[in-house]
């Protein structure tokens, strides 16, 4: 549970910090935060060996600092400057690592899908004993693109782990607008592949769920799907004022369903540790983020020259 609260509590003061940073004018183009939305990936990833792989959409800090990126490259390339993950070229919704096995962030919506098919693919001919976790968006679940990625995962029995991030609203529409079934993780079904709704503000109920998933992906028998149940409690991107939505709903859910707050109070009632450890817990992440910032601030900007380069890979 310390483990948990402290790689959730990581990204919602990076997510904190990157937004002061926006509004600073020091973060450029879009930026989509992660705020409300911790315990997917932190419950999801505690699952992950190291041959797995990741992908996911913009909305991807959280994702980077899961597979355990450095917060310091991660915040430099948001900055867009050269000790970025990305030497700066990427932003926040390109960034890659190859080390850690993250095949990024897409800004094309639904893109990352048979991208993550691809990488399944890659696991299975390779025998690797890879799953790639691919994540998209409750927007991103009416794109054509997923179904025939559907298709063809569960036609080749391929090792995917299709992840459906469920907050609600696609950019400002909700789901009840845009999709006639909303019942997510059902939408394999014409092509044989089962699926679970999962309460995404629990962190324990996401890692038991994915763990569940994994025995029947690593077992040969194909993908799965999770739709986790979360919500983002900023606008879409840094852009978006969210009028689409009462302050009374956003207001309900952060004080009943915060991944943080109640995985705290359980730490606590169960005796796990005390305030004076989670304080000190507190206190190193408020570190970290300090000196991710100071380090993107400290970093130059790219050189003109690194246009021409990672552009093209001779194989």
């Amino acid at each position: 549970m310390l483990g948990f609260y402290r790689d959730m509590l990581l990204i919602r003061r990076f997510e904190e910090k990157a937004g002061q940073l926006y509004g600073m004018g020091l973060i450029g183009g879009f930026c989509h935060l992660y705020i409300g939305q911790e315990a997917v990936v932190a419950g999801v990833h505690a699952n992950a060996l190291p041959q797995d792989s990741v992908i996911t959409s913009y909305r991807d800090h959280g994702h980077m600092l899961a597979c355990g990126m450095p917060p310091d490259g991660v915040m430099a390339e948001l900055t867009g400057r050269e000790g970025g993950l990305s030497k700066g070229k990427g932003g926040s919704m390109h960034m890659f690592s190859r080390e850690k096995n993250f095949y990024g962030g897409h800004g094309i919506v639904g893109a990352q899908v048979p991208l993550g098919t691809g990488l399944a693919f890659a696991h299975k001919y390779k025998k690797d004993g890879g799953v790639c976790y691919t994540y998209f968006g409750d927007g991103s679940v009416n794109q054509g693109q997923v179904y025939e990625s559907f298709n063809m995962a569960q036609l080749w029995k391929l090792p995917v782990l299709y992840i459906i991030e469920n907050n609600k609203y696609g950019m400002g529409t909700s789901i009840q607008r845009s999709s006639s079934t909303t019942e997510l993780y059902q939408r394999g079904s014409a092509h044989g592949i089962p699926g679970t709704q999962v309460d995404g503000m629990d962190v324990i109920k996401v890692r038991d769920a994915t763990a569940e998933a994994l025995e029947h992906v690593r077992g040969g028998k194909g993908p799965y799907i999770l739709e986790m149940l979360t919500y983002r409690y900023r606008g879409h991107s840094m852009s978006d004022p969210a009028k689409y939505r009462s302050k009374d709903e956003v207001s309900k859910v952060r004080s009943e369903q915060d991944p943080i707050d109640n995985l705290r109070q359980m730490i606590l009632s169960t005796n796990a540790a005390d305030e004076a450890t989670l304080k000190a817990i507190d206190g190193d992440i408020k570190a970290i983020v300090t000196h991710a910032a100071d380090f993107a601030k400290a970093s130059p900007e790219p050189q003109l020259s690194e246009l021409y380069t990672d552009i093209l890979v001779e194989a």
